[in-house]
């Protein structure tokens, strides 16, 4: 078993959750609630109960699967539900999901009577390498990501290798871009890496890896006042991509796949401010081109596009912020671009599919 020791609490690296039971019990809770989505409370609920024998005492809300169902009504039913429950401020939130139940579950625990404790059990390889760690919680509104939330740690974050089994092919790689994305802003060995895994047969120590990255730069800065904005590198754009394919696709893009593109935008992006070399952007192309699809982004969309970027939370004094390349490893953040060079770089990503 590994373990990792973040901002006052310990990520768990270990398949059969040994640890959970003894340290739901240790912490003396009031109430146990489990949160799922409909294919956690399948393909994932059995193994968490059979890792707490001992803890016949739960509650279980289930919620909708799908970003599109992470938002403020929701969140409502989830709180009334742990008021229906008897919830009071002693009780603990099992979060057993995916991005949108940790992010969502992370968010209604951190509010309900002012704040209850929280565990994550991330289900996707997304979840696991990103929206677990680092104590961000938070909902979409009107298609705009995250942009309600708080900065709340929980009370720890149990990784187990058996969910990733019950994931297909589309979902695993879009967790592999976070993974690939933290090896871009600060591990170049580990975008090499990257480069030369089966997807389908993804290893536990690159999930460990890659949550060691996120780890020390979020233990640096908690609330991303600094460092911790060059996590954001690629979501300035592919977050407004994501958007995008939420409110107008039949299929919506997947979050990593919108990242990926943001990242190819953003890479040419920090080309053109006369950082990343021109050999880097193309090695990062080559490779995210073959292993993401690509997604049609007509121009007449640009200036939803822009509407979205307007309103991130990176911005400042009305400037679109970036986290850009110095070169593979290394990043840095507080750039800003106006709509102009935005639009040079969606041009570039437009030409990578002719």
């Amino acid at each position: 078993m590994q373990q990792i020791e973040s901002l006052g609490y310990k990520v768990y690296f270990e398949d059969d959750l040994s640890s959970l039971q003894s340290f739901i019990t240790d912490g003396g809770y009031s109430n146990v609630l489990i949160l799922v989505d409909i294919n956690t409370n399948d393909h994932c609920l059995p193994i968490l109960q059979a890792a707490i024998p001992e803890i016949v005492d739960y509650d279980i809300i289930e919620v909708d699967p799908g970003e599109e169902n992470k938002n403020i009504d929701y969140c409502i039913g989830i709180w009334k539900t742990m008021l229906d429950f008897g919830a009071d401020r002693k009780a603990l939130m099992i979060n057993l999901g995916g991005g949108v139940v940790t992010d969502m579950g992370g968010f209604a625990a951190s509010t309900y009577k002012r704040g209850v404790d929280f565990i994550q059990i991330p289900t996707t390889l997304l979840a696991q390498v990103d929206a677990s760690v680092g104590g961000k919680t938070g909902i979409d509104l009107d298609n705009f990501k995250n942009i309600i939330g708080t900065f709340t740690q929980p009370k720890a974050v149990f990784i187990s290798g058996k969910f990733l089994e019950s994931l297909d092919s589309r979902q695993l790689l879009s967790g592999f871009a976070e993974i690939i994305k933290h090896g871009l802003i600060q591990d170049k060995a580990l975008f090499q890496r990257c480069q030369q895994i089966n997807i389908d047969d993804i290893d536990t120590q690159i999930v460990y890896d890659s949550v060691m990255i996120k780890n020390k730069i979020v233990k640096e800065d908690p609330t991303e006042n600094s460092i911790r904005k060059i996590l954001n590198f690629g979501h300035t754009i592919g977050h407004a991509v994501e958007g995008y394919s939420l409110a107008n696709d039949q299929n919506p893009l997947l979050h990593g796949e919108a990242v990926a593109i943001g990242m190819l935008c953003e890479a040419y992006l920090s080309t053109q401010s006369g950082t990343l070399s021109a050999e880097e952007l193309k090695e990062i192309e080559q490779y995210l081109l073959r292993t993401y699809p690509y997604y049609n982004i007509s121009p007449s969309i640009d200036e939803e596009l822009f509407r979205l970027m307007r309103n991130d939370k990176k911005n400042e004094a009305n400037q679109i912020g970036f986290a850009l390349l110095n070169a593979i490893g290394d990043c840095t953040y507080n750039k800003y671009v106006d709509e102009a060079g935005i639009k040079a770089a969606l041009d570039y990503y437009r030409g990578l599919g002719s």
